[in-house]
């Protein structure tokens, strides 16, 4: 409606600037909808890289069995953690274990797997069936081993492998 030539300014309908859009309370609600959906995409499971780290998880266990510290230096990072039911040490010392064979990983029977990921980190669960032999002694104790791994270029680094004594009934809930 026009009056006096002029628009009526009760009734017209504006549109704001970029630097005034998140006043306007619509527009930051539609913002943060938008920025939920959008973070969930990005935080999805890829089955690529979902299937890489447990190649990888899965290549740990048999370098492990072999000794293969040369590998396995590879994989660990340098300041990785390794917590066991006798201690908590770093990558030299865990290097070192599977090297003399003071701790030998002989076969992990992987019963379960679940992995997150999270942007580059990626954390897995394993129940398994460790048989080894510690300080000369063959044993078999059932674990959910916790790995975290992070993404560095094309390359997985191993920067935590956590041991928690379980149960064989024990299941990883997904």
């Amino acid at each position: 409606m026009k009056l006096n030539g002029n628009i009526n300014m009760q009734n017209r309908t504006s549109i704001e600037a970029p630097s005034q859009c998140l006043t306007n309370p619509i527009a930051r609600v539609i913002a943060l909808v938008s920025l939920f959906f959008c973070s969930q995409l990005s935080f999805a499971q890829s089955p690529d890289a979902e299937q890489e780290i447990k190649d990888v998880s899965k290549i740990k266990w048999e370098w492990m069995a072999e000794k293969n510290v040369e590998a396995l230096s590879g994989l660990f990072h340098e300041r990785a953690k390794f917590v066991h039911m006798s201690g908590t040490w770093n990558t030299p010392r865990e290097l070192d274990i599977i090297e003399s064979g003071s701790i030998w990983y002989k076969k992990a029977d992987v019963h379960d797997v679940v992995v997150e990921l999270f942007g580059d980190t990626a954390i897995v669960w394993n129940r398994i069936t460790l048989l080894a032999v510690v300080r000369g002694n063959e044993v078999s104790n059932e674990f959910t081993v916790t790995e975290v791994y992070q993404k560095a270029g094309d390359e997985w680094r191993l920067l935590d492998l956590t041991f928690s004594s379980v149960r064989d009934t024990h299941g990883i809930q997904q």
